[in-house]
């Protein structure tokens, strides 16, 4: 098993602080999007996402790069896409089935991930086609709880197209992961 000292002074640092708000900041979310306060919980995930662009640019750009960030930072986006997964799936019914997917694909990413580390190698960084599955994804959301919660419009088959879209680049990441992680678990250290 892989130790990493969380009082470590690397990995006491502003982007793994960040990332730690991310996690908090899943709670407030949860909250506000279960009672039916849309444009708070949507505030909450926007200040979500500035944090995760913010911890990845000043690891970066101030060299605070740390084990437990390479650790923290994916947990934290799981944390938070399984969260936005699961409660935009108990307000809009229809999109259960796809929400499904989702969860099984960031579940089997995890286990893929601990079976690594376990292994002593550490997953790779998020790739391109995992970033747009991402982005299609709170693209999708973003839609479907705007027109419902700004318009009172609710369109069961937009719904149904935007996240059978998500589902599919979801899939095709997975894929894609895949392969790596057989390349990762056939190589040496």
């Amino acid at each position: 098993m892989i130790y990493i000292n969380p009082w470590d002074g690397k990995n006491i640092n502003v982007p793994n602080i960040l990332s730690l708000i991310r996690i908090f900041l899943i709670v407030p979310f949860l909250i506000f999007i279960s009672k039916g306060k849309y444009i708070l919980a949507g505030e909450i995930l926007i200040l979500s996402g500035i944090s995760d662009f913010l911890d990845g640019f000043i690891a970066r750009k101030f060299n605070q790069k740390s084990q437990l960030g390479k650790m923290l930072d994916p947990a934290a986006d799981k944390l938070t896409l399984m969260a936005v997964m699961i409660s935009v799936g108990m307000k809009f019914h229809e999109v259960i089935p796809f929400m499904i997917i989702l969860v099984l694909k960031e579940l089997l990413m995890i286990v893929a991930s601990i079976f690594l580390l376990k292994q002593k190698k550490f997953p790779t960084g998020a790739k391109w086609y995992g970033k747009i599955a991402t982005v299609a994804f709170y693209v999708s959301v973003i839609i479907i709880v705007s027109l419902k919660a700004i318009w009172s419009i609710e369109s069961i088959e937009l719904n149904i197209f935007l996240m059978a879209i998500t589902a599919l680049l979801m899939i095709y990441a997975l894929v894609k992961y895949f392969r790596i992680f057989l390349l990762m678990i056939k190589t040496k250290n």
